[in-house]
């Protein structure tokens, strides 16, 4: 059907409430909202769901979620695994609850039990709910980071992590295969708990997920030692971390921690953010307000989700609150870990850390300098989960920390994707460890750059909304896949990695070897001075992003270098 026709069937059709058609009414006369919200589905991607709540085939509906919904019952059904069930989890966002309910009952209606959380959970739990019930899949209802508008829907596998190939593929095939609406299976609430198909979780969930958080506290000594002078601000940006976050602070004995008052409680709406990021630093302004009011240590702030986390540390010689980049506060984590664990003689002989391939080059020194193995993956948590799944089946290594430059990290394996609950736990006890021995988190930071070296990332994003935008991202990928730039600011480009290829060229030989990575539309380049760039469309928003790094002899240097550098990359990735 053309975007009209579709457009007519759901202002038509008995199947759509009359919510969604007095929605659509109201559009009657505006063609070109008509067709962005019809001309397509809403695309099922290998990491589920994400778009625009609204009616409308291109839309986060209820019908959307219900058709995604059959399509992974289908899937499920053909892997002869309905006996196992589903969790699901959902945020704070708009039509959450509804959407997490949508599936379930889609899913029962199917045969297939559903275990659905009974207020909002962090994705991290859910990670670790789904192995911990022995559930075949994971759903979370959450549009992580992105503006109030947006939802979306996340599908995680019986081994924790997000869908990898095929099975994303298979699945994908599966929900494009649903073409009838009207003919997508669901019941009744009352009737599916009846039936013992739908079932609600939560305290002993919660309280298995804080005894494996515990776990990964190397000092408790330490903590208890400045649990009375060290000073948190914690926000959780109106979403899932408010109540885990504290609950494993005050259990582990931190006494001062404030929570930003204004972002507390869960709103939908965001109404105190433009943009509920971390990696926004507009987003941290009661944070910090409460910090120099309570003069804290350190700031922290997780996304709606509670998979990303975002820090500030106060500079002891300035007194001003000094923002991390994700690459910066996973490296402190990490650092941190291979340090004390290597001490307390508990880090293993084949451990490994994995990071993706646009985090930073630190990640490569300091590894190096603990003689632990470093493990690349394609951008995503999801192949990071997929790795530690690797492990677990070979024993080659095992898996110590993993973590990615978008703010996301994860320190054990008790959930398989990035837990930005464990990350606020891991960096208070590095805050407790500087504050134990007289510094503060930024003089570590600093003390890590002058022993491994002053790396430094930036990135440059172009948001290019709707059918047009589409196209001119798609158009950007393919002139800088035809004509490759040879160099960066004056330096020279060493290899170029086309990952979409499966090709890695050494530009000075001309020589072609495989990136032994999963296929993908990214596009890589490794310059000389340890330096690099990268070119990648996000799966998940209607934008392009550039990454690059760069290694300078100080953080003046650094900070000057990566300037002129991002200046370079702009100039010749945009053409």
């Amino acid at each position: 059907m053309s975007y009209m026709e579709q457009y007519r069937y759901w202002c038509e059709d008995e199947y759509f409430d009359d919510a969604t058609k007095a929605e659509l009414a109201a559009i009657k006369d505006n063609e070109a909202e008509i067709e962005d919200r019809f001309y397509k589905d809403l695309e099922f991607g290998t990491g589920g769901l994400r778009g625009v709540i609204g009616a409308g085939t291109n839309r986060m509906n209820i019908y959307t979620v219900r058709r995604a919904s059959q399509g992974l019952a289908n899937y499920i059904k053909k892997q002869n695994a309905s006996d196992k069930g589903v969790a699901i989890a959902y945020d704070s966002r708009r039509m959450s609850p509804q959407f997490a309910d949508e599936a379930a009952l889609c899913l029962c209606a199917n045969g297939i039990k559903a275990y659905v959380f009974e207020t909002l959970r962090p994705t991290p739990e859910l990670s670790f709910a789904l192995r911990t019930l022995g559930c075949t899949a994971g759903i979370v209802v959450t549009a992580s980071h992105n503006p109030p508008e947006y939802n979306g829907y996340k599908v995680y596998w019986e081994d924790g992590a997000q869908i990898t190939s095929p099975r994303d593929t298979e699945i994908i095939n599966e929900v494009g295969a649903v073409k009838d609406y009207s003919g997508v299976l669901t019941m009744s609430k009352e009737e599916a708990i009846a039936d013992h198909l739908y079932n609600v979780i939560g305290k002993e969930i919660d309280d298995k997920y804080m005894a494996e958080l515990k776990k990964q506290i190397i000092h408790p000594e330490i903590i208890k030692a400045v649990a009375d002078s060290i000073k948190i601000v914690y926000t959780p940006f109106h979403g899932t971390g408010n109540l885990p976050v504290r609950r494993i602070l005050s259990e582990l004995g931190f006494k001062n921690v404030y929570v930003v008052p204004e972002q507390e409680l869960p709103d939908p709406d965001f109404t105190t953010l433009e943009y509920p990021n971390p990696e926004d630093p507009k987003a941290f302004t009661l944070a910090l307000k409460l910090a120099k009011e309570k003069d804290a240590d350190i700031v922290l702030a997780t996304d709606p989700d509670a998979d990303r986390l975002g820090i500030y540390a106060k500079d002891k010689a300035t007194g001003e609150y000094i923002p991390f980049t994700g690459n910066m506060s996973g490296m402190l984590i990490a650092e941190y870990i291979l340090r004390e664990r290597q001490k307390e003689g508990t880090l293993p002989a084949n451990a490994a850390l994995i990071k993706t391939i646009v985090t930073t080059n630190l990640a490569d020194a300091i590894t190096k300098a603990f003689d632990v193995k470093l493990i690349e993956v394609l951008t995503g948590f999801k192949y990071i989960g997929e790795q530690i799944k690797y492990f677990e089946q070979n024993h080659k290594y095992e898996y110590v920390f993993g973590l990615e430059e978008s703010y996301g990290c994860l320190a054990g394996t008790h959930a398989r994707d990035k837990d930005a609950v464990v990350a606020v736990m891991c960096l208070c006890e590095v805050a407790a460890w500087c504050k134990y021995n007289d510094m503060t988190v930024w003089d570590r930071m600093q003390e890590i750059y002058k022993k491994y070296g002053y790396y430094m990332e930036g990135i440059h994003t172009i948001t290019l909304k709707g059918i047009d935008g589409a196209q001119q991202i798609k158009d950007m990928m393919d002139r800088l896949r035809a004509n490759p730039p040879k160099e960066f600011d004056g330096l020279k480009v060493l290899k170029f990695r086309d990952y979409e290829k499966d090709t890695v060229t050494d530009i000075a030989t001309g020589e072609v070897t495989s990136t032994g990575l999963p296929k993908s539309n990214v596009l890589y380049f490794d310059i000389e001075n340890d330096s690099w760039c990268c070119a990648r469309p996000s799966g998940t928003e209607p934008k392009i992003k550039f990454y690059m790094g760069i290694k300078g002899s100080d953080m003046d240097d650094a900070t000057k270098r990566l300037e002129s550098f991002k200046d370079a990359v702009v100039r010749a990735l945009e053409g």
